[in-house]
């Protein structure tokens, strides 16, 4: 109970400091998803030679495995994906799309006063504006604590409609698929996934990573299941401010309007895929 008090009175002590001036804060974030299930599957499939599992399994990596950027102030933040000098000219449109679908790509603007997110994203080589209203997420708050970073954290947890045009969210399917040569026809997309969140209110902002946000201090760690975003590096009123506004270039949909566009050019694929044999499809979409 100590703690749980002391936390507290360091998270107003925290806010005070906050509204005494031009706020702002940075922090870096790493995410990864596992990727055991397309492994596991790869293995099993003895069309594929140890090369192109080999260069399949690079290119997830650079896919799944990514680092994040964070500046936020009292009501708004920007998220985008950290430049490395490696990033230019790999792979074509197919590669870029696929980055766009495993949460990559853009800039993530939220603004949390007006509960509204606004997103760039490229596909197929076409520019969106992505504008809707963020998710409503029932975070039901937990007993356990932890530290990250050296912030005291509280456990929050949430359950929440899988995104179909997020390919993180790829599960395997329960029943036997040894018979299929087509290694995403063996996963599934669930209906829903559980959010496990960390916040902590020593840094009382109602900010996150990607689409994450309201709880009462920012959230330090995400965690679905098979997708992991925590928090290495915060810096407080930075000496550099960074100007947090959202992207606007692109054609504007809402993010049901862009998903069924990007639905159906899946489906697009899958129906050519089945006339060239499941790897070849498999390498069209992952290797550009």
């Amino acid at each position: 109970m100590y703690k749980v008090i002391f936390t507290l009175v360091l998270a107003v002590a925290s806010f005070m400091g906050l509204h005494a001036q031009e706020f702002q804060g940075m922090a870096v974030y790493e995410s990864k998803t596992s990727t055991s299930d397309f492994k596991t599957r790869m293995e099993g499939n003895k069309e594929m030679t140890p090369d192109m599992q080999k260069m399949i399994e690079e290119r997830m990596k650079k896919m799944f495995e990514k680092t994040f950027i964070l500046n936020f102030d009292k009501s708004a933040s920007i998220y985008k994906e950290e430049e490395k000098l490696d990033t230019p000219g790999q792979g074509g449109g197919g590669m870029r799309m696929m980055m766009s679908m495993t949460g990559g790509g853009g800039t993530y603007y939220k603004n949390v006063k007006e509960k509204s997110y606004t997103v760039d994203k490229e596909f197929m080589g076409k520019e969106f504006l992505v504008k809707d209203s963020l998710p409503n997420l029932q975070w039901k708050m937990e007993g356990e604590t932890r530290v990250i970073g050296g912030y005291n954290c509280f456990k929050a947890t949430a359950v929440r409609p899988a995104s179909k045009t997020d390919f993180r969210n790829l599960r395997p399917k329960k029943e036997d698929a040894t018979k299929k040569t087509n290694l995403m026809d063996e996963l599934d997309m669930p209906k829903e996934v559980t959010i496990t969140a960390w916040y902590t209110p020593e840094i009382p902002v109602n900010q996150g990573p990607e689409n994450y946000w309201g709880l009462p201090g920012l959230i330090l760690e995400v965690n679905d299941g098979k997708t992991v975003i925590l928090c290495s590096k915060v810096v407080l009123n930075p000496k550099v401010k960074t100007e947090i506004k959202a992207a606007t270039k692109g054609k504007v949909t809402t993010q049901k309007e862009f998903d069924e566009i990007v639905l159906k050019k899946m489906e697009e694929f899958r129906e050519m895929n089945q006339g060239r044999g499941g790897n070849g499809g498999m390498r069209m979409r992952i290797g550009g």
